[in-house]
């Protein structure tokens, strides 16, 4: 196991010891064939967790964004969705490459939300001069921050007056659960459909699970397949994937703690702007670009690689404990000193 302390992402976590001996020991079949026995039970196990009928096992988020796209959007048909968001910014596109969906991206609030009467002006009205307006896509958490049950039931009573399908981004929706105190199901059942990554803060090493109704779930398979997206014995993620649902969904207590221990201990660093933190995320931001790249050489040549720049993302995951933080802070404030003194 690398001595490496990385605060990049929560998705550089490595699975644990016992997590290998559950993939390793893991019950497979041929899953296009429906004949894996881990990955049936993980889908029904996921389905339930989310408050959904069924539920198909994929290789990463991406994907499980991407198909729940294609499978809710004809060609030609509209999508609502953040600026920011991961389905419209940082997966490539997809959507308008693959499927000539058409986003209609609406800016992001400073709390993650998308302003209500925002949506509402973007939705096109019934004529042929206009995108179909089809699905509406959140994203819970963003940035970390999480968006409250109050505000989803509003924006999803929003699109099913304007006969809007529904599809939340769940990448962390277990950060959300965790954070609120509430069954996942309580934010993800109201919703269409909700993918959830979990091999981010769940720490599983690959895959993500698409959950909505039975009918979608058996369509939506169809798209798995064209997009190369079928696997085979797929018991051994799904092995790893089911024990972070029994082991390292309470813990992610412990990541926000962190992150909350971060801000707190960086925020007396005068060479540094430090933001609030967020669940398991904590943005800070150097006085300038170049600075933040000679910090982020420092800490790697001392066993801590931050994603350098001016303004800069730290996650906290399963692999960050109390004394990587501790260190982390001391090795900065050690780069500081050094530089005033040279």
């Amino acid at each position: 196991m690398s001595s490496v302390i990385d605060f990049r992402s929560d998705t550089v976590t490595r699975p644990t010891n016992a997590m290998r001996i559950a993939m390793s020991g893991a019950a497979v079949g041929d899953d296009v064939y429906g004949d894996d026995p881990t990955v049936n039970a993980l889908e029904a196990k996921m389905a339930a967790l989310t408050g959904m009928e069924s539920a198909m096992l994929v290789a990463s988020g991406t994907q499980s964004n991407l198909v729940a796209l294609l499978t809710h959007c004809g060609r030609g048909d509209e999508y609502i969705v953040g600026q920011n968001y991961h389905t419209h910014l940082y997966e490539s596109g997809g959507a308008a490459s693959l499927g000539s969906i058409v986003p209609q991206p609406v800016a992001v609030e400073a709390d993650g939300s998308l302003d209500l009467e925002k949506i509402k002006a973007v939705i096109k009205p019934d004529d042929v001069h206009y995108a179909h307006s089809k699905l509406l896509s959140l994203e819970n958490t963003h940035s970390g921050k999480v968006l409250s049950n109050a505000y989803l039931q509003s924006a999803i009573a929003l699109a099913r007056t304007h006969k809007m399908a529904t599809h939340l981004d769940g990448a962390r929706v277990f950060n959300a659960a965790v954070a609120q105190q509430l069954s996942v199901a309580d934010i993800t059942a109201p919703f269409d459909t909700v993918s959830v990554c979990c091999s981010k803060g769940l720490g599983a090493p690959i895959g993500s699970v698409l959950c909505g109704p039975r009918d979608f779930i058996h369509a939506a398979r169809r798209w798995r397949k064209m997009v190369g997206g079928g696997m085979r014995q797929a018991g051994i993620i799904a092995a790893a994937i089911d024990y972070a649902l029994d082991h390292h969904v309470n813990r992610l207590a412990d990541d926000h703690a962190h992150a909350q221990q971060l801000q707190h201990s960086l925020g007396d660093i005068a060479e540094l702007k430090v933001d609030a933190a967020h669940t398991n995320m904590l943005y800070i931001e150097f006085t300038s670009a170049e600075l933040g790249l000679a910090a982020g050489d420092y800490l790697r040549e001392h066993g801590v690689i931050i994603s350098a720049g001016k303004r800069v993302r730290l996650v906290t995951h399963l692999d960050i404990n109390t004394q990587d933080v501790l260190r982390f802070v001391s090795l900065l404030k050690q780069f500081f000193l050094e530089r005033s003194s040279a």
